[in-house]
């Protein structure tokens, strides 16, 4: 492609007791006569990480170095401030990441790139999975993957597949497996790679997944290696628990449509699933909660056919109170067990659903945390399901994570509903509770998470630790559950020796594997606890899980992987970072434009003027120290374009909403002080036939303190304060300056108006007039927001959720469809997004033609950015 050959792609997979260590060699040679880019290009499982990464260009190698990321990041900024890409690795997929790198070599020479990474398997559904993605671009004559496992216990089972095999491609699998070996490969010729028999475009795009699992004569299985050990625990045919299962769904607006619609089926597949000895009830939750039933429910065929007809009429409306859906659930569980309407031995489990953010009731995160937590005490398992990108999966991960389950994020797509099946079906068998596996604490240190509240049918629970004694073979290990008739309580011992004479077969082991698995599940769970944790604890965690990970050479969420590559004129460096749902990873800075900066409050008073100014054609000097001096600021103004001041980046997220005229959007809204500010939208006089968005702007705002009972209405003709039953009106042919404790209005004719109140300006209100005989334009307003500190943390709306700070990352800036505007991709919110560097315009100080400001678009009304989606901020009245 492009005179650049890839002559050699092999993956190498070693699987030795569940730990895959996975080498990609891909060869390449210029076939040009002058200078060529060639990309390696590799995408891996989220689950995994990078431990080595290499090139070799004409016989000289270029290693990745692994490093603490605070100490990357210098060479980081160094290599983006010359203009070079640094990110190397960005999330690209449901399951993957991708790993992207590439270097200039010359007329006729070769290069290899070696890219090693690691992961545990984890057991599904009675098997294990590792997937290959396989997507090489081209046609390579030597293409090659090769799987060998190892398995102490011996393999009772092994499959192969690829979503892109053809019936030509199925004969060129190759599987074996016999005793404690198994052995898979594929290699396809260049012909068999064809689309078509000419074709020069490769069949090979999609995934090739391995399954397999192990044979079971015991219920688990010690291995003890060079001092440390792993315990795999799976117990088979045990009598599967009955369990007792709240569904807490949000039924917001939302929701509304598709998503809804693909709930409701899910739902009705998971009744079809549930057992006749559990327990169920259905809790919705939108600015109000409702119930199936007051309290859990015996799953007869008459009850599940009663929640069928529920399901069915599950309609989409209001706002979004998380908190009170999820505090019913509790009850009604805790409600079950007290009156002893469950059996002893069951499984209890919250399933929650979510679109959106919390935004009615108690809509502070962190009060939900402490509140779920407390009331479940550690007696149920919360699983929390994110639906699409509105979602604050840090928010929910960590909720999940603090009440014993997992949070998993379902993406909006045609297969959402087996999404959220597949899900209840990995959790709808437990078998036991409460299993703890109790290791002698005198002889074992760094142990890892060793007490589960379930264990479910298909599943495997892993524990492994290191030995205080280096030299210690043997173990003895307590095990307890609670199983559905009885108690397990057995004792299990093992020698090293014993798990020498398994491991004759020296070519199938790679390193010190146990000592890697060990680090591997060490550092997982030091990043899960991280997530939770605050203060010192947190630094603590952060601490262990650096250390582990700079020793084992993994590329996580604290270290990054510095690649050197050879330039002309210098080397150039890149950064390979983890990008991981909830942890910040780097920035790279974009085109921006430093400000001075200056804070704004909103604060509303009672208004009874002690004396009004009126001065034709002068304009106060109040407004220009607010106009003069460039700030930050959250603004909206235009058709209507939203801006986005964040300070620490010194840049700026924009985005438009697309609604029609009539609507009446919530710009802030904020519950404790009682300050809220809506905005009325007017489209063009006739509607344009030629566009497929018609234009809307603001052409009226409402500012009110409900607690003081003031109302300020701003039109492009009229401002009128209303403080209880008084009135008192302007025009914007006055120029008027207000001031009343504190509170200063002042109307800059014909211009502007801007609302003081004592040390800081709280908005500026623009008037944008046009030609009165304009066909099509008619006047509207815009609104700009200097100050939001003495707001609370509970503010939200448009624009009042940005009061409180807000991060995000730009990876992989690259040429757009406009040449002037390069897209990105940005991660914020946890949420993976397309953005378009742009400008928009501040048009305080000059109302008609405005100061362009430059920033990061975000598309499709702000999706992914602002929380849940843009209807759910439209509300019924301007007041």
């Amino acid at each position: 492609v492009n005179g650049m050959e890839i002559y050699s792609m092999k993956i190498d997979s070693k699987i030795t007791s569940r730990f895959a260590h996975n080498v990609i060699t891909s060869r390449a040679v210029n076939r040009g006569n002058v200078s060529k880019e060639v990309f390696f290009d590799v995408e891996l499982p989220k689950t995994a990480f990078i431990t080595n990464f290499s090139m070799t260009i004409d016989g000289v190698t270029y290693p990745g170095t692994i490093k603490e990321k605070e100490t990357a990041k210098k060479q980081y900024e160094k290599a983006v401030s010359r203009g070079q890409t640094a990110g190397l690795v960005k999330v690209s997929g449901r399951k993957t990441e991708k790993f992207t790198v590439s270097v200039n070599i010359k007329a006729a020479s070769k290069v290899t790139f070696e890219l090693t990474y690691e992961e545990l398997l984890k057991r599904q559904f009675g098997k294990y999975e590792m997937f290959i993605k396989v997507k090489p671009k081209q046609l390579v004559k030597d293409f090659e993957i090769e799987v060998n496992i190892f398995e102490p216990q011996g393999i009772s089972e092994l499959e192969a597949e690829g979503t892109f095999i053809t019936n030509e491609l199925q004969n060129t699998i190759k599987k074996t497996f016999s005793g404690k070996k198994g052995h898979i490969s594929f290699k396809p010729t260049i012909d068999q790679q064809r689309t078509c028999a000419n074709c020069s475009q490769s069949v090979l795009d999609g995934d090739f997944t391995v399954r397999y699992d192990v044979k079971r004569t015991t219920p688990d299985n010690l291995q003890i290696v060079n001092g440390y050990f792993v315990h795999f625990f799976a117990p088979t045919n045990l009598p599967k628990l009955s369990k007792n299962i709240i569904f807490v769904l949000d039924t917001s607006g939302s929701m509304y449509g598709r998503e809804m619609e693909q709930t409701k089926e899910a739902l009705l597949k998971i009744l079809d699933d549930i057992k006749e000895d559990d327990f169920f009830n259905l809790i919705l939750f939108d600015s109000e909660i409702s119930t199936w039933k007051e309290k859990l429910i015996k799953a007869t065929p008459e009850n599940l056919d009663e929640a069928r007809k529920f399901v069915r009429h599950i309609s989409a409306d209001g706002m979004t109170n998380l908190h009170g859906g999820l505090m019913r659930g509790i009850d009604i569980l805790n409600a079950a067990h007290e009156e002893n309407l469950v059996p002893r031995r069951s499984a209890s489990i919250i399933i929650m659903l979510t679109d959106g953010q919390p935004n009615v009731g108690v809509s502070n995160t962190q009060e939900i945390e402490k509140a779920v937590k407390k009331a479940i005490d550690g007696r149920y398992t919360l699983y929390n399901l994110g639906f699409g990108s509105g979602v604050d999966y840090g928010f929910l991960e960590r909720m999940a994570l603090e009440n014993k389950g997992l949070a998993r994020r379902i993406y909006p797509d045609s297969d959402a509903a087996l999404q959220l099946q597949g899900f209840y079906d990995e959790v709808s068998n437990p078998m036991l509770i409460d299993v703890e596996l109790n290791y002698p604490e005198n002889e074992i240190s760094d142990l890892t998470t060793n007490s589960f509240k379930h264990f479910y049918d298909g599943s495997e629970i892993v524990v492994a630790g290191r030995f205080v004694d280096s030299n210690q073979n043997h173990l003895s290990v307590d095990v307890r559950g609670e199983g559905a008739n009885d108690a397990l309580s057995y004792t299990t011992q093992q020698d090293a020796e014993q798990t020498a004479q398994a491991f004759q077969e020296q070519q199938y082991i790679f390193g010190e594997y146990i000592e890697r698995l060990w680090a591997y599940l060490t550092i997982e769970q030091l990043l899960e606890k991280r997530l939770t944790a605050t203060g010192e604890e947190k630094e603590n965690l952060t601490a262990q899980a650096l250390a582990l990970s700079l020793m084992y050479k993994f590329v996580t969420p604290l270290t990054s992987m510095v690649v050197t590559k050879p330039e002309e004129n210098d080397n150039e460096e890149g950064i390979a970072d983890k990008p991981t749902e909830g942890i910040d990873i780097f920035t790279i800075p974009g085109t921006c434009v430093v400000y001075a900066k200056l804070l704004l409050i909103v604060k509303l008073i009672s208004i009874k003027p002690s004396f009004i100014t009126k001065s034709y054609g002068q304009t106060s000097p109040l407004y220009h120290t607010y106009a003069s001096q460039p700030t930050w600021y959250t603004s909206v103004d235009g058709d209507p374009h939203f801006i986005i001041s964040v300070p620490q980046k010194k840049d700026a997220i924009c985005f438009n909403i697309n609604e029609n005229p009539g609507m009446i959007l919530n710009l802030i809204n904020d519950p404790v002080t009682g300050i809220t500010v809506n905005g009325e939208l007017i489209g063009d006089k006739r509607v344009n036939s030629d566009a497929k968005i018609q234009n809307s702007y603001f052409g009226k705002l409402g500012i009110a303190n409900k607690q003081l009972d003031v109302k300020l209405t701003v039109t492009p003709e009229t401002i009128t304060i209303q403080n209880g039953d008084e009135k008192t009106g302007f025009t914007w042919l006055d120029s008027v300056t207000l001031q009343q404790a504190g509170l200063t209005l002042i109307i800059n004719r014909k211009k502007n108006l801007v609302l003081s109140m004592g040390s800081g300006a709280s908005f500026v209100v623009v008037l944008h007039q046009v030609w009165k005989k304009h066909p099509l334009h008619q006047d509207f307003l815009g609104l700009y927001t200097l100050k939001s500190d003495k707001l609370s943390e509970q503010t939200h709306g448009l624009l009042g959720q940005f009061f409180r700070p807000i991060d995000f990352t730009i990876l992989e800036i690259h040429p757009g469809s406009d040449p002037k505007k390069p897209d990105a991709t940005m991660i914020v919110k946890n949420n993976e997004l397309t953005v378009t560097r742009g400008w928009q315009k501040d048009y305080r100080r000059d109302p008609k033609h405005g100061v362009d400001i430059p920033c990061w678009f975000v598309h499709d009304n702000g999706a992914g950015l602002i929380d849940g989606v843009h209807t759910d901020y439209i509300v019924s009245s301007l007041f």
